[in-house]
């Protein structure tokens, strides 16, 4: 059990307190066998939303919650917030093979792989679930798990109701979508930081398309490495965002390498963070991050979800994507509120906004439920 007074409780605003309990009566309303997708922006909270539905659930219904991941991070985030609310959890991590001591918890949260492989040994290893809430549910390899609980309700929640895999649309495995607050709602509210977006064209006629529908890594790091995409980089840091403390996605390590070692030359303060590195030094480098004010992290696909830094005031997109989840998980890493930050820079080097538009806009997320071909034919470039 995490030690909750080393926690604060998150403590719902009233939209999201509101949100709960139209969960819940569509939960009570619809019985077994329906599953309920939710959407919400980048930043709006669904963690303290879930982790309060949960409670209630286990509260009203008197069954068991499961929570499923895709990273140990999220699962850690989820179960101190649980653990602070009064919720009795246990990760179910790579290391716990077996649940004696189920009976004493009335919550877990899994990594879907970790959990897949334990339910084929045993299709009960976890006993009395009634509602199984799924994380970032545009991601497909959740669905291996729904054949275990196709009696119990299934909540998805995530910032874009699109599927990871376009053959395997959400509207198969969720009977509704319900639309959260919009991204310029939250903002209005002050939830959310405003963001100034500024775009820098881009040639990215070198790119080549891969199997998973988007820009590949090798081709992106052949444009993006050269020097005068480096130097389109500098030159866009200095000109908005020089002594702000700025993240730099980039699609390739090789990349990311390159831009470190360029404003190092000039004697920028800044590191480099990729998914081969050790948890130690991510969280060296992390904390680093947190406590220099000037601080720039160059970094490859490992930040986008899990990774909350307030403090975040530049976010450079140093990349062509052709995926709108992904467009929305990197400039929402800049778009949380502190009490001396109301607005962010966004730097476009990878002619994104052209493609999704600007990350304010209205998007008729029920439109990409429905029919998600039509919807991402539309934002194809």
């Amino acid at each position: 059990m995490i030690d909750v007074d080393l926690y604060q409780a998150k403590k719902l605003y009233p939209f999201q307190e509101e949100t709960v309990n139209i969960i819940l009566d569509e939960l009570s309303s619809n019985g077994n066998n329906f599953n309920l997708l939710y959407q919400l922006p980048t930043g709006g909270g669904k963690t303290v939303i879930f982790s309060e539905i949960g409670r209630k659930y286990i509260e009203t219904w008197k069954k068991k919650v499961l929570i499923l991941t895709h990273r140990i991070e999220l699962s850690v985030q989820t179960s101190k917030q649980l653990s602070a609310i009064g919720v009795a959890n246990k990760v179910i991590n790579s290391e716990v093979k077996d649940l004696p001591d189920q009976d004493e918890y009335h919550c877990f949260i899994a990594m879907v792989e970790t959990l897949h492989n334990r339910l084929i040994d045993d299709q009960d290893f976890i006993k009395n679930v009634g509602l199984v809430i799924v994380d970032e549910a545009h991601y497909n390899s959740f669905r291996k798990i729904f054949q275990y609980y196709e009696n119990c309700n299934i909540l998805g929640v995530t910032a874009t109701p699109l599927s990871s895999n376009k053959t395997l649309p959400l509207k198969d495995n969720y009977n509704r979508l319900l639309v959260g607050e919009s991204i310029a709602g939250l903002i209005e509210k002050a939830y959310l930081s405003n963001a100034e977006t500024y775009s820098y064209d881009v040639n990215l006629h070198g790119l080549k398309i891969g199997t998973n529908g988007d820009f590949t890594i090798t081709s992106s790091d052949m444009l993006y490495s050269n020097y005068f995409m480096q130097e389109k980089l500098i030159f866009a840091y200095e000109e908005i965002s020089l002594g702000k403390k700025t993240l730099i996605f980039n699609a390739g390590i090789e990349t990311s390498i390159r831009v470190k070692e360029s404003f190092q030359k000039l004697n920028y303060n800044i590191k480099h963070l990729d998914s081969t590195f050790s948890d130690k030094d991510r969280k060296d480098i992390l904390k680093w991050f947190k406590v220099t004010p000037d601080a720039i992290l160059t970094s490859v696909g490992i930040l986008t979800t899990g990774f909350d830094e307030p403090t975040v005031k530049t976010i450079i997109i140093n990349r062509a994507t052709r995926s709108l989840t992904l467009y929305h998980q990197m400039i929402g890493r800049g778009s949380r509120k502190l009490p001396n930050k109301s607005n962010f820079h966004i730097i476009d080097l990878g002619n994104n906004v052209r493609r999704f538009g600007m990350w304010q806009d209205y998007i008729n997320w029920q439109d990409a439920f429905k029919f998600p071909d039509r919807f991402l034919e539309s934002r194809r470039q």
